[in-house]
């Protein structure tokens, strides 16, 4: 691919960001490329730091925004990582960018392509999303600023998620250039800021039992029967409540970061593993620790774990990723 024009990123979460400096590198976007990040949010003030002192690509900047979502201009790339944003969505029906480009955002990036393929006039929605018709209304216009983009061939998903083969093909077909990514500025960088845990078992915390989708009881006594020593890296959505519980328990211990965990845990050794409820973090972390020799391991959400917020639907796509088992 070869690179083309300045680029503005919107991010609203360190994920995101962490996806704009690679779209970067890989020379995806444009070598001028100013990433604005949402203001107000921790963690996203706390990754903007620690990448401030990487070696970041050249012509990339980051700044907060002061005000307003950034528009792009009409001979710039316009890079995104949550095309559900109602702002996102709203500010998509009078900008003209040359070019789109879908960055990963967790595992709702499956969503939103599976949405995109699927029949005319489906709207971007997020999953458990209660919108009214006005809502329903914008993320159909939004969807269909995207397939046009995608049949002028103006609009590049870039993501380190591993698209079943057949929502490749649709969204291919859809005229979609579809580019996939290995995490390699990252893995060119040291991580000095982050020494590796001691514990042999890493877990990292999941969002579920805050969204009300499986039961707080059940996960909590999974996590305190497993052997320790541990090392538990909470989901930046955990709820300080659980949390507090989590530091209580013996040979558990909590790092806080704040920042993604591929960037807190890619230093990983040999005889320590990962263990993850299903999240886009489990791929992500195969892609960076496979060729260390770690272990990334996918726990499987057993049935009476679930509440009856989570559906059918939901489940399967929230286990989509869940083919390592790891023992309860």
């Amino acid at each position: 691919m070869r690179e083309q024009g300045s680029a503005v990123a919107w991010v609203e979460s360190p994920l995101q960001l962490l996806c704009a400096v690679e779209a970067r590198y890989a020379g995806v976007v444009g070598p001028g490329t100013r990433v604005v990040t949402r203001a107000k949010l921790p963690g996203l003030r706390v990754t903007r730091a620690e990448l401030a002192a990487l070696d970041l690509p050249a012509g990339l900047e980051i700044e907060t925004a002061d005000g307003a979502m950034p528009r792009p201009g009409r001979d710039a790339a316009w890079v995104l990582g949550d095309a559900f944003s109602g702002r996102m969505q709203l500010t998509s029906l009078t900008a003209a960018p040359a070019r789109m480009v879908l960055v990963d955002d967790g595992l709702a990036t499956i969503r939103l392509l599976e949405l995109l393929t699927a029949r005319l006039g489906t709207p971007l929605l997020r999953a458990r999303a209660k919108s009214g018709p006005t809502r329903r209304v914008l993320g159909a216009a939004a969807a269909v600023r995207l397939r046009a983009a995608a049949r002028a061939g103006r609009l590049t998903v870039f993501t380190a998620l591993p698209v079943p083969a057949e929502l490749a093909k649709a969204v291919q077909g859809l005229g979609a250039e579809l580019v996939t990514h290995d995490f390699a500025w990252l893995r060119s960088q040291p991580a000095v800021a982050h020494p590796r845990p001691p514990e042999s078992t890493v877990v990292l915390g999941t969002s579920l039992v805050r969204n009300g989708l499986i039961h707080r009881d059940r996960y909590l006594a999974w996590l305190f029967g497993l052997q320790g020593p541990l090392a538990y890296y909470p989901h930046r959505r955990e709820d300080p409540g659980d949390l507090a519980a989590v530091r209580g328990h013996p040979g558990v211990t909590v790092y806080d970061g704040g920042v993604p965990v591929e960037m807190t845990l890619r230093d990983l050794r040999p005889g320590q593993r990962v263990l993850s409820l299903p999240s886009t973090a489990v791929t992500s972390l195969r892609v960076l620790l496979s060729a260390r020799g770690v272990p990334v391991e996918t726990v499987e959400v057993p049935d009476d774990w679930w509440t009856p917020s989570a559906t059918v639907s939901l489940r399967s796509h929230l286990q989509m990723f869940a083919h390592e088992r790891a023992s309860p």
